[in-house]
């Protein structure tokens, strides 16, 4: 990623945060032209507290090497914030990851492919709080009790079953 690019994702995911109710701030010269390992961006809500490494990428993977992750760890730690390594891909948003989800190579680097970011990230709206993530698993548990109380009110509709018969079924 070039770091005219790179600065341009992290003002962008800095806004984000702004916009949703964080106070936030870029860290300046993060991962350069300081000796302090500090992450690439702050952002509190006053309950939450997040240091975030921030990556972008076209499509190929993302690594961060094993030096950069633990100084995410160690300054979230002493810091008091949440690590978090935020991905973007080229037309996808952001994507979010412990560091302890990421997938870590045989070298000790740590990788986040697109698919695992959409598959299995956290999304800008669930970092802030304002959704839940929802499994395929949990979507097909719900879809399959919407079928069934509609089948039960079909089968009240057709005269099959009473209300009280199908009342009972739905406790």
């Amino acid at each position: 990623m070039s770091n005219a690019k790179g600065d341009r994702r992290e003002r962008e995911l800095v806004d984000r945060l702004d916009g949703a109710g964080f106070a936030v701030m870029r860290a300046p010269a993060s991962g350069s032209a300081t000796d302090r390992e500090l992450p690439d961006v702050l952002a509190g809500d006053g309950e939450t507290f997040y240091a975030i490494e921030a990556k972008s990428s076209a499509g190929d993977p993302i690594y961060l090497t094993g030096e950069e992750v633990t100084a995410l760890v160690y300054f979230a730690r002493n810091f008091g914030a949440k690590p978090r390594i935020g991905v973007r891909f080229d037309r996808e948003g952001w994507y979010f990851f412990h560091p302890g989800d990421c997938y870590t190579t045989d070298g000790g680097n740590y990788r986040v492919k697109r698919e695992t970011a959409l598959a299995k990230g956290t999304d800008f709206p669930e970092l802030v709080g304002d959704s839940t993530k929802v499994t395929l698993g949990e979507v097909g548990v719900a879809d399959d009790r919407r079928r069934e109380v509609a089948e039960i009110v079909a089968a009240v509709e057709r005269g099959a079953l009473s209300v009280e018969e199908a009342a009972a079924m739905l406790d």
